[in-house]
């Protein structure tokens, strides 16, 4: 199982935020992407989802082709997206926003459909707040909510839309540990400006400079570079380590 991605291309007028992307994602495997504002990671997550039209490209997920199907199709074929703002359903609650999830976005009904829901519960430690109002939520477990209802969806790829901001340092490392299991069972993409925490889950980091591919690797590798901690971080590339 796996997601590739092969020359995405996407402009608007002469602002490019997608200039041949290509990306290689296997299952239990997370890419984090860092970049400025503007660098083009929030487009590619709309290129991903199908919210906005590629003008070039090829995507594709468990070999099955993604590009020019529209949102609803692409999530029955699990591609799902966690906001950085958490968006619940504020007057139901946990369960039936997690319920929800997994009729619409899954196409799962009945006693299928609510095990999904309790499933996606449990992984994101949301279980004994099942019956509570959503509204009524902390944000840390907001954004666990936010996570639930993407992986109630039964995906095969998650995108994580920075959802480590906001948090307190003891709630970064839960979210971290959180990532960390699920990325066992999905191939995930994390955005995130929290540098630590994508260097404890993430695999490899891809960084995006005006929607161009400005490197892949490590997460080691990515952060010691120089030209990452100039342009990104403000540290001077002739700095001392």
């Amino acid at each position: 199982m796996s997601l590739k991605v092969r020359g995405l291309c996407k402009a608007y007028g002469q602002v490019v935020v997608a200039d041949q992307i290509e990306i290689d994602l296997p299952v239990g495997q997370c890419l984090g992407v860092i970049g400025p504002n503007g660098a083009g990671k929030s487009s590619l997550f709309h290129l991903l989802t199908g919210t906005v039209a590629a003008d070039a490209g090829h995507i594709a997920l468990d070999g099955r082709a993604l590009s020019g199907l529209p949102v609803h199709r692409r999530a029955r074929l699990g591609v799902a997206r966690a906001f950085q703002v958490p968006q619940p359903f504020g007057n139901l609650s946990v369960f039936d926003n997690a319920l929800a999830a997994a009729s619409f976005a899954g196409g799962l009904r009945g006693e299928a459909a609510a095990q999904a829901a309790s499933e996606a519960l449990r992984r994101c430690g949301l279980e004994a707040m099942a019956h509570k109002t959503a509204g009524a939520l902390p944000l840390l477990d907001r954004k666990r909510l936010e996570m639930a209802k993407a992986v109630a969806s039964q995906p095969r790829l998650l995108l994580l839309d920075e959802v480590a901001g906001g948090l307190t340092e003891r709630e970064v490392q839960q979210m971290v540990e959180l990532v960390g299991e699920l990325k066992q069972r999905y191939a995930v993409i994390w955005i995130e400006h929290i540098a630590h925490a994508l260097r404890a889950v993430a695999d490899r980091i891809m960084v995006l400079h005006f929607g161009r591919k400005l490197l892949e690797d490590s997460p080691a590798e990515v952060m010691d570079s120089a030209i990452v901690r100039e342009i990104y971080m403000g540290v001077p590339a002739n700095a001392a380590a």
